[in-house]
């Protein structure tokens, strides 16, 4: 086994019995990047020089007894959307080509601290307003997308370019490219992980999270990232999932859903329960209204913040993030706050379905990984539906409401495309989630 292909967790041992060096370990994944960046172009800025060095630093302090923990020496990469002193963060758009920040993102800074090695930059959807990142190919299948608007990150991790990576989720951006490239995106609780220096699509949407090879990778990222102390969990959760009750839903999350996908995590589920938890049937509140009150407050949220930008050089942004911009000033403010009452009482309702069931269990896009250029789904009722809007159609609840969710991988279609089990909790339950996870993918 080449280092690169180490998780998280196997590499961080590897460096504390000293079998491994982070200069080893680092070279090792700039290599991989180079060597597969004409295929899959998952990185718009890489950092070699300064990862080089920043290893070899680890490799001094490592030696000297001074390990700050499980994240020192690993080389991980940052969503373009994710400030950098000194790096350039264009979030793929010609209107930021050349901005450089002069000071790291809050979430940069901890990574930093914890002796995180940045090797570069990953591409993301322009403004991350879309859920395809064309610009970079899935490493599972160089002809299909690698989803959005993460897919830098998660086609780096997923090729072994990156040990772990940073993306944003407004509507399932970790997410949908965790699922569509086999591997483990965090959507964190709203709020639990600091969004500063972060450029925003929805401010009132918006989270960081990582995208790992594991589970476990991911747990060990998120306590970097936050207070351990808030992830809160239940006595018994580092037993999941013997006892927990798994919610499956009876309406939407399996509606206009691809055959092959329901099938694998359904199986995933009745793993689960042979593991010790109860299914139990739960139907999804207001789940006619997810659509509506997730555009309606994402919209208008982005045309406010890019407002300026437009005004001046509309013909920078591409033709579909500039329709959307220019779509959200037509929202009336009426229009926005129906949306924020309706997220309100979508975010009661799911605390009341909470109270039933430990976790929420479902698909986390209805869909394998789409061809490159493909627009549409068509589903076995004779509907159609836009990939970005299906992708984002079972993600966005946990983006209303501000829960946290995990996609793991769950299997494969008959065409070896991966497929994603989504883990929706309780607010601040992310242990239990990360858990769930473990116990799963044991």
């Amino acid at each position: 086994m080449h280092p690169y292909e180490l998780t998280l967790a196997q590499a961080s041992r590897a460096l504390d019995a000293r079998e491994l060096s982070p200069v080893e370990l680092t070279d090792s994944v700039l290599a991989r990047a180079e060597a597969t960046h004409d295929e899959l172009n998952a990185y718009v800025t890489r950092t070699a020089e300064q990862a080089r060095r920043q290893a070899a630093e680890a490799a001094r302090e490592i030696a000297a007894g001074r390990r700050r923990g499980p994240l020192h020496g690993i080389p991980m990469a940052l969503k373009d959307l994710i400030d950098t002193a000194g790096i350039p963060t264009t979030a793929g758009s010609a209107v930021y080509a050349d901005r450089v920040p002069g000071e790291d993102s809050a979430v940069a800074a901890r990574l930093a601290a914890a002796g995180a090695v940045l090797v570069g930059k990953t591409h993301t959807h322009e403004l991350a307003y879309g859920l395809t990142t064309p610009q970079t190919r899935n490493p599972r299948a160089p002809g299909r997308v690698v989803g959005g608007s993460s897919g830098g990150s998660a086609a780096a991790v997923a090729d072994g370019g990156a040990v772990f990576a940073l993306g944003t989720d407004t509507g399932g951006s970790v997410r949908v490219p965790a699922a569509l490239t086999g591997t483990v995106g965090l959507k964190p609780t709203y709020g639990l992980v600091p969004v500063a220096g972060v450029m925003p699509l929805s401010w009132s949407l918006d989270h960081v999270g990582p995208i790992t090879r594991t589970a476990e990778d991911a747990g060990l990222v998120l306590d970097a990232l936050t207070d351990r102390r808030a992830q809160g969990a239940p006595p018994g959760a580092d037993d999941a999932p013997a006892g927990l009750r798994i919610g499956v839903p009876a309406n939407y999350f399996f509606d206009r859903v691809d055959p092959q996908v329901a099938a694998v995590v359904r199986a995933a589920l009745a793993r689960l329960a042979a593991r010790g938890a109860k299914l139990v049937d739960v139907g999804i509140p207001m789940a006619d209204t997810v659509h509506a009150a997730h555009w309606g407050v994402m919209v208008p949220e982005a045309t406010a913040y890019h407002e300026q930008g437009l005004r001046r050089t509309p013909e920078l942004y591409g033709d579909d993030v500039r329709g959307l911009l220019e779509a959200g000033a037509l929202v009336p403010a009426v229009d926005y706050l129906r949306a924020q009452r309706a997220r309100t009482l979508m975010r009661q309702a799911w605390h009341t379905l909470l109270e039933e069931v430990d976790v929420v269990a479902a698909p986390t896009v209805p869909a394998p990984a789409a061809a490159a250029g493909q627009e549409r789904f068509t589903w076995d009722d004779g509907s159609t539906e836009a990939v970005a809007n299906a992708y984002v159609r079972l993600c966005a609840p946990a983006n209303v409401t501000g829960l946290p969710a995990l996609s793991l991988p769950a299997g494969h279609d008959d065409a070896g495309l991966p497929v994603g089990l989504q883990l929706i909790g309780r607010a601040y339950a992310e242990r239990l989630l990360l858990a769930v996870g473990r116990a799963f993918e044991g």
